[in-house]
């Protein structure tokens, strides 16, 4: 019996082996390092834009205007000698809140309306479900214009309408993932347990349902920067001199001498939405 016991003693400690029930860390690919990078760069870009240009991104100097990318200016300058590269990361902290403004109402109203659909079910599911549907048959960008243009045009407005937008995603999302855990076996013997509605739906239904539907928020997030900045290009968010990304490649449109002004913040644009997107799906991976 000891020889036994110390053999598997061995075996479990034995290099290159791990013993039963010990798991090693997944290890995170170079993408998702890249990517996180890229989300800590912009995300410090909004919350702090004076610690990484010290130019003015509303003020310029008529002499130096339409300068190419160069040490001085990185991204190089606009039609009045504006400082591009300032513009873009004075202009992040607008584009970024609201995105999550949007992700925000679009993660409180349609998981409320999925969650309250999938456990109580009956006509209340009926009614809402229905209701999901008809958002689901408009879309998503035209739902936003539609809003915005009722709301006003400015950047707020802007991101709530894509928040609207997002609402019936999440509440099919959430629904269904309430639907599965309703059948779970630890659901059921709650309610055998005495466990009142209130109590299962808080305690078992919403934190289990609730992981998919962080994981969507995530890459919703990464939409909304790029339907928001679809609007503002549109001339549906702040107007000039404003610095929002979509207004930024707007304005730069129209002097195609200087492709620079296109190409910096719809690159900075693209790099945020691709990495958001790329976390989603090792989120969803390991989830």
């Amino acid at each position: 019996m000891s020889g036994t016991v110390t053999a598997v003693r061995a075996a479990a400690s034995a290099p290159g082996r791990r013993g039963p029930g010990r798991r090693g860390a997944p290890a995170v690919p170079p993408t998702v390092v890249l990517s996180l990078l890229v989300l800590a760069v912009v995300v410090a870009w909004s919350l702090a834009p004076g610690l990484f240009t010290g130019q003015d991104p509303v003020d310029g100097v008529t002499s130096q205007k339409l300068l190419g990318p160069s040490a001085a200016h990185w991204f190089g300058t606009d039609h009045l000698g504006r400082d591009l590269f300032a513009r873009v990361v004075h202009g992040t902290a607008s584009s970024v809140s609201s995105a999550l403004v949007a992700v925000v109402i679009g993660v409180v109203v349609g998981g409320a309306v999925g969650l309250l659909a999938g456990f109580l079910g009956g006509l209340v599911d009926v009614v809402l479900a229905r209701l999901v549907d008809v958002l689901l048959a408009i879309p998503s960008f035209l739902l936003a214009v539609v809003v915005v243009s009722s709301l006003g045009f400015r950047t707020i407005n802007a991101a709530v309408a894509t928040g609207v937008s997002a609402v019936a995603v999440f509440a099919r999302v959430m629904r269904s993932e309430v639907l599965k855990t309703r059948r779970s076996v630890f659901v059921e013997a709650s309610f055998l347990q005495g466990g009142s509605r209130t109590h299962v739906l808080l305690r078992h239904v919403l934190p289990n349902a609730s992981r998919t539907v962080l994981a969507l928020a995530v890459l919703q997030f990464g939409l909304s920067i790029l339907v928001i900045a679809g609007l503002a290009f549109l001339g549906y968010g702040d107007p000039p001199p404003a610095s929002d990304w979509g207004l930024l490649v707007s304005a730069g449109k129209d002097y195609p001498t200087a492709p620079w002004l296109v190409y910096a913040p719809a690159a900075v644009t693209t790099a945020t939405v691709l990495s958001v997107n790329r976390i989603s799906r090792w989120l969803r991976g390991t989830g």
